[in-house]
């Protein structure tokens, strides 16, 4: 098999280790292509490419996240990560924690240092043996047994558990939409955790939430307010999986993605509502549209009606 065959063939694993890691599609990307110029640069093969691959994009994406959470301090309101429509690797075998690690609220915890998250990753959800996490990350396997275990620590206290059952997470997913297609607001509220959060990613460049909002009446009173104003402009959405969870993708009367909107579901009620309207963000999901002349649009909409 020649190196480029090789390399394909392990593409879907490298860019979900960097996805996971960073929390970025394009990061990410950049990684594996980074990952790819070493592998082709190299006069030797390896005797596990696998394992030289995977520890390679490791090392840069490490790299890559420590000057990124400096950007991260700077940035204008929350942090989401980019959202992922699909993971390119499939194993059915460890189908639900390869959901629930891309989720948004486990890759938000930023308590991990780059070192846990990458083996975190590479152990608990790639299933990768010590040696080859700690050769990955280059500390002895003795260290990166304490690195899971801090890292451990940390996703249990702050990670909420998701509805296991994927058809009863769908099912509600379905009747929230139904709702806020129709901006039933009691309807929504019914479905909404008591201290549920509605918070947006904007990064200063659309327009956003000035602040979370909070609790089941507020969320539901402008999420049936909000959404029946956009549909009167010609705002769609479809319902997909964001990040392993129920979602959205709206867009603009012409079709360009507007944002995200990601759920999280636990004891059969939403407990986060997150969307991402940063348009750096959603280059890698097609065309992105003109926020701010959607929200001018709403506006105009929410006028007319008054």
């Amino acid at each position: 098999m020649s190196k480029v065959e090789e390399f394909e063939e392990l593409r879907p694993l490298l860019f979900s280790i960097a996805y996971r890691i960073l929390g970025s599609v394009g990061e990410a990307e950049d990684a594996v292509q980074e990952t790819w110029l070493r592998f082709d640069g190299s006069s030797t093969r390896p005797t596990s490419t696998k394992a030289f691959l995977s520890a390679a994009v490791t090392r840069i994406s490490i790299d890559v996240l420590r000057s990124a959470r400096v950007r991260r301090e700077e940035y204008v309101g929350p942090w989401f990560p980019e959202p992922l429509l699909s993971d390119p690797y499939q194993d059915p075998a460890q189908a639900v924690e390869l959901a629930d690690s891309v989720s948004m609220a486990a890759l938000l915890l930023e308590r991990l240092s780059p070192l846990e998250r990458a083996v975190f990753v590479l152990r608990e959800v790639f299933a990768f043996e010590f040696d080859e996490v700690a050769a990955a990350v280059g500390r002895s396997a003795a260290a990166c047994r304490q690195l899971l275990v801090r890292a451990r620590r940390h996703m249990e206290a702050g990670r909420p558990r998701f509805e296991a059952d994927r058809q009863e997470r769908h099912e509600l997913a379905t009747r929230f939409f139904d709702a806020l297609r129709s901006g039933d607001v009691a309807g929504l509220r019914d479905l909404l955790a008591a201290d549920v959060q509605l918070v947006g990613d904007g990064g200063g460049k659309a327009p956003q939430l000035a602040k979370a909002v909070m609790g089941a009446q507020n969320v539901a009173r402008v999420l049936g307010t909000v959404f029946p104003l956009m549909s009167r402009i010609d705002v769609t959405f479809e319902p997909h999986e964001v990040n392993g969870q129920p979602g959205a993708i709206f867009r603009d009367r012409d079709g360009k993605v507007l944002h995200t909107l990601a759920l999280d579901v636990l004891d059969g009620q939403i407990q986060t509502i997150r969307t991402v309207i940063n348009p750096d963000k959603l280059g890698h999901l097609g065309p992105v549209a003109d926020a701010w002349a959607v929200d001018r649009e709403v506006k105009q909409a929410r006028r007319q009606m008054n």
